[in-house]
């Protein structure tokens, strides 16, 4: 099964599993699940970092590349079909992060993995916690 992490997922997956559902944890760990991050999570990532929220993570963006290897995870590029069902979603969600997230679960047919509540009133995102 292809999985989508979202930004929260991917920090605990690669320094604390134990904040990981033990479903969520497990998909992540078998061998046969191909995983993906979105192109926009290191722009959030360097985003929350540059404004405060993320306060140590300069070492984790320096090494970004070698972490996806690490955890055996693939880049989601963003297309323009993505950034048109992104902006055209209709749901009250209004971080462009997610709304990219969510648009590339739809269009991706692929689960994503998360334990941000809100994606479970987008319809269309199939949501794995």
């Amino acid at each position: 099964m292809r999985l989508l992490l979202d930004t929260h997922v991917l920090v605990w997956a690669l320094g604390d599993l134990s904040r990981l559902s033990q479903t969520a944890a497990a998909q992540i760990r078998e061998p046969a699940n191909e995983l993906f991050v979105a192109a926009i999570t290191p722009f959030e990532l360097a985003t929350k970092h540059r404004i405060g929220k993320l306060p140590n993570a300069e070492s984790r963006l320096l090494a970004f590349g070698d972490h996806m290897r690490r955890l055996g995870a693939s880049e989601l590029p963003i297309s323009g079909h993505h950034a048109l069902v992104a902006g055209q979603l209709n749901c009250d969600h209004r971080d462009p992060f997610d709304r990219m997230l969510a648009a590339q679960s739809i269009t991706e047919a692929i689960p994503l993995v998360t334990s941000d509540a809100a994606f479970g009133s987008i319809s269309g995102v199939r949501v794995i916690w």
